[in-house]
């Protein structure tokens, strides 16, 4: 009921104050059209902001299509306390930041030239070009600053039905960017699951595309695919994750998902933690995917970690046991609630009343406090340098080993027998 109230206040307030009313969008929007004629609008929102707007979900990013160049755009912003950054001008991109916003600035183009990677570009003023050129007719929604939508390619229609579909022909669609394929993949798995078979078969058709694709432009759309709240019920489609597995075939346990969905509602499941439970195992296929995707440094670490620490729980009984408290201390609470979410997905022994025991095991302990430092090691008489942080280790190293415990007298007899 609670939930009904939120989503009927949230719809309300989307209603009565929509996001196209914000005084830095309206003033943008007005310093574009300044100087062009009355009959000619000179920038409309599009994409993702529209599409989210009409589906009431929270909007993140603001695109805008217009008539104008980057030049063009720059001279009427010049003068303002907005700033102006070259985000991608050789596709006709600018973005606008105010204190509230990132705006986005695109001229409209028609396509001329493609090879499947880069698509050679003409700018224009014709806005039903502009939707011509575009992926999906979802995506081809524009709307000006006042509310009023410009709808060639019937895309709001298609939003309402949950229906995504290439404008226009699919496979000359993809042989343009095969990017588009995992652009795809990601909306049905957003709004619907049924694909139809003209599609399907241009996405087969077109799977040797995807490797004129960078993999650094791969791999942001797939941590996209990841980050959605639909991602988890893949599965229960057989042509998503026929796709999903043609595209990304690294994944050998998207089966795990069936797992990890009747737990996932107990504590936060990050994209991280899908990538471990699909490809982690004692073979090392994680280091493969870091490889291949050149993934962040960020996400190598905590792959590594992952692994490292299911090949010990693996080994070890005592792992979620006796040995909890030390692996919560050694690897902090957010990790362990992780390994525990990651260990029954692998795990198809482990019971959930097993699961829920262990994360309310987690959840209640209190981590320990090592209390000594290098300053309470020059008190003692130690000097700075290498073998003051040698001591510390060993000093911490016997009181985790200890269950956290550790007398004055071991800790002088430690600092004394590394001290000559």
């Amino acid at each position: 009921m609670l939930n009904l109230n939120f989503n009927f206040l949230k719809n309300i307030k989307s209603f009565i104050f929509p996001f196209y009313r914000d005084k830095d969008l309206k003033y943008i929007f007005k310093k574009l059209q300044d100087g062009v004629p009355e009959d000619k609008i000179a920038a409309r929102f599009v994409g993702g902001c529209v599409r989210k707007y009409l589906s009431n979900e929270k909007i993140d990013d603001i695109d805008v299509a217009t008539i104008l160049t980057t030049d063009q755009i720059k001279e009427k912003f010049k003068d303002t306390n907005l700033k102006v950054i070259d985000t991608g001008i050789e596709h006709g991109t600018v973005t606008i930041v105010s204190e509230n916003y990132k705006v986005e600035l695109t001229t409209l183009r028609k396509d001329v030239k493609t090879d499947g990677r880069h698509a050679k570009v003409e700018y224009t003023d014709d806005w039903q070009k502009d939707s011509e050129r575009r992926d999906f007719t979802i995506n081809a929604i524009y709307m000006d600053i006042n509310g009023k939508f410009f709808d060639p390619q019937m895309g709001a229609i298609d939003l309402k039905n949950k229906n995504i579909k290439f404008i226009g022909d699919p496979q000359k669609r993809i042989e343009e960017d095969y990017l588009r394929i995992i652009r795809f993949l990601r909306f049905k798995i957003m709004y619907d699951t049924v694909v139809e078979p003209t599609t399907f078969d241009a996405i087969k058709q077109n799977l040797d595309g995807i490797k004129k694709i960078s993999k650094e432009r791969i791999l942001i759309e797939l941590l996209k695919i990841l980050d959605l709240k639909n991602f988890l019920i893949i599965n229960q489609s057989s042509s998503l994750k026929e796709i999903f597995l043609m595209i990304f075939p690294e994944f050998l346990y998207l089966y795990r998902l069936e797992r990890l969905r009747k737990v996932y509602q107990y504590s936060e499941v990050n994209v991280d933690i899908l990538l471990a439970v699909m490809l982690i195992d004692e073979k090392d296929n994680h280091e493969y995917f870091i490889h291949k995707y050149k993934a962040s440094n960020k996400t190598q670490e905590t792959l590594k970690k992952f692994n490292k620490n299911f090949i010990k729980f693996k080994n070890d009984k005592e792992f979620f046991e006796k040995d909890l408290i030390k692996n919560i201390y050694l690897n902090g609470k957010n990790h362990l609630i992780a390994l525990n979410l990651i260990n029954f997905s692998i795990n198809s022994k482990i019971k959930l009343n097993d699961f829920s025991k262990t994360l309310n095991k987690i959840l209640k302990i209190k981590i320990p406090i090592f209390l000594i430092d290098g300053d309470y090691l020059k008190q003692k008489g130690m000097q700075e340098g290498q073998n003051l942080g040698k001591v510390l280790r060993t000093i911490e190293k016997e009181w985790i080993n200890n269950n956290f415990k550790i007398s004055n007298e071991r800790v002088d007899e430690i600092i004394k027998l590394n001290s000559n």
